[in-house]
């Protein structure tokens, strides 16, 4: 049957379909972003049908590669169930033997039924009619199996289009959401840990093209999470979500703050930090958002009041799409994403770098003002953007910033604004070596040590 009639996949959508005017504009993202992410698939084309997408497969590809191609569109967001079948000649003694071969090949199952519409009238018999036409020969095909109209195992779709029929037995919901780069961009801020892979994934579902921001413990600790967020990278990277993380070497400048604030205010300000060089580099690429990974109340840095003092130093707004979420409620959609076995790898990274023993759990932004008195914060954001490390990966719906003319006069301008400050950042001398030691009770501590949970992105 294969290799007598074109193996199709139907994608069809929701949310899509509840726009307006420019649903259009949704219909050829998703297309755009199904033909970048089938390209190493046997694909002949895929064209908009009947309120749906329609992916044409070479004739010939055995049932295995169809249900790898079905199993790579259902995990891209806009798709919100995708079907696996034929398209054949709109003829009724033709359509009753390619739903057999359809039938045949879904999984286990006992009980059927037959579902056909016809999109054209020009098709002189009724969809009730094809229900029974096609419903008998599948009876007789399979006397074994059981007709059941209210949640069968398996249901014959039949639909009748203009100039054919398309015919398919196999069928799975998708991830729903819209597609990729049809709600702009965000920033998100990456660990290796488990709640931030699961964040971006959200955002990414929403339609965001998601750009990240990993801040690396080196050079104080290993980069052993660089490469775990490279794992992360890829499997998002399998369903358009991520376009590009910004490797941050961010130690030496928490030994600095950890050198120079009080040892309860240390978390806040790393993720002050964070947030401040978040924004810089959303500005760069245009974004109009940063994400993180929080959750209300899981660890110290995440607490009303904390969550208040970090958001006061950036103007963007900031989702928080697990804010609300349980644990284990992250950790099962971790595991459905495919990002929780490379999280739960234990490395060192700068979420557990120079922690105190007693963090602050109810800070102020007044307190946290005053703690930054004297710190080059505006230097150390122009060093650690210049120091970032650009790692590319596949994302149809992404678009690269713009550097007209005035980007680059906003560059100009930062630069000589922060020409005095690198002046300021100098007298703190970002060589660990030789930089004051904190006084004793108030030393940093061992990567890890305590087991204090850091300040998760």
């Amino acid at each position: 049957m294969s290799a007598k009639y074109q193996r199709i996949c139907l994608v069809n959508y929701h949310e899509i379909g509840l726009k307006g005017h420019n649903r259009a504009r949704f219909e050829m993202r998703l297309l755009r972003n199904l033909e970048a992410l089938l390209a190493s698939y046997p694909i002949v084309t895929i064209h908009r049908v009947s309120g749906r997408l329609c992916v044409f497969i070479e004739e010939g590809t055995p049932l295995e590669v169809a249900c790898e191609v079905l199993e790579a569109i259902k995990g891209v967001p806009g798709v919100a169930r995708v079907s696996c079948g034929f398209k054949c000649p709109r003829d009724l003694d033709v359509i009753c033997r390619v739903a057999i071969e359809a039938l045949g090949e879904a999984d286990d199952f006992l009980t059927f039924k037959v579902a056909a519409r016809r999109s054209h009238t020009d098709f002189a018999t009724t969809s009730a009619e094809m229900n029974q036409i096609v419903g008998a020969a599948l009876c007789a095909a399979f006397p074994d199996k059981g007709v059941r109209m209210k949640q069968p195992d398996v249901t014959v779709g039949v639909e009748v289009v203009q100039n054919a029929v398309y015919v398919h037995a196999r069928s799975e919901r998708g991830v729903g959401g819209l597609p990729v780069g049809s709600s702009g961009k965000v920033v998100a801020l990456l660990s290796s840990g488990i709640d931030s892979p699961v964040a971006l994934w959200r955002i990414a579902r929403r339609g965001a093209a998601c750009v990240a921001v990993h801040f690396s413990g080196r050079p104080q600790a290993s980069d052993a999470s660089e490469f775990l967020v490279d794992d992360i990278a890829r499997v998002l990277e399998r369903f358009g979500c991520i376009a590009r993380v910004y490797v941050v070497p961010f130690g030496d400048y928490q030994r600095q703050i950890s050198l120079k604030v009080p040892p309860s205010m240390r978390i806040l300000m790393y993720r002050r930090l964070m947030f401040r060089v978040a924004e810089r580099i959303a500005c760069m690429e245009g974004a109009g958002a940063l994400a993180t990974g929080e959750s209300l109340g899981q660890v110290a840095s995440q607490t009303l009041e904390n969550i208040q003092v970090t958001d006061a130093v950036v103007s963007l707004p900031v989702f928080r799409p697990l804010i609300g979420t349980d644990k284990q409620e992250i950790i099962a959609e971790a595991q459905a994403l495919g990002t929780f076995e490379i999280s739960s790898q234990d490395v060192s990274d700068c979420c557990t770098l120079f922690m105190p023993r007693n963090p602050e759990t109810h800070g102020s932004v007044q307190a946290a003002e005053d703690a930054e008195v004297g710190l080059p914060l505006a230097a150390w954001v122009e060093q650690i953007v210049a120091a970032a490390e650009l790692h590319e990966y596949t994302c149809p719906g992404y678009r690269r910033p713009r550097r007209g003319a005035a980007g680059r006069r906003q560059d100009e301008e930062s630069l000589r604004g922060v020409e005095g400050a690198l002046e300021t950042a100098a007298a703190f001398d970002m060589d660990v070596d030789s930089g004051q030691e904190p006084s004793e009770g108030d030393a940093p501590r061992a990567v890890g040590e305590g087991g204090q949970e850091g300040p998760s992105s």
